[in-house]
């Protein structure tokens, strides 16, 4: 298996209505301290036709990554999250306490 692959299978596992870090998604690949590589990983997914939840991957700070490299997916990622029922704050931010995925063990 890929190390992407890897990525896109905890990936898949975060509930709707949830949320997880880069770095959380990295340490539970086993790529401690690998988050930009989960970043990479889910910019290549063609998210029109995938099954993966990208839109639930968002940064330590609660925020979304917004980069013009996305092409607008980051505005389309904060639909996806508020048709969820994420809210996210003035600021920009979900509140992690609230939304983060707390898996007990993978394939739960």
């Amino acid at each position: 298996m890929s190390t992407y692959d890897r990525i896109y299978d905890v990936v898949r596992q975060i509930p709707k209505g949830q949320v997880a870090t880069y770095g959380q998604i990295a340490e539970l690949s086993d790529l401690v301290g690998k988050a930009r590589l989960v970043g990479y990983a889910l910019f290549q997914i063609d998210t029109p036709s995938s099954d993966i939840p990208w839109h639930r991957v968002i940064n330590a700070k609660g925020e979304i990554s917004y980069s013009p490299l996305r092409r607008g997916a980051d505005y389309l990622q904060r639909s996806l999250l508020e048709q969820e029922g994420i809210t996210f704050s003035v600021d920009g931010k979900v509140n992690l306490r609230q939304f983060r995925w707390q898996p007990r063990s993978l394939g739960n």
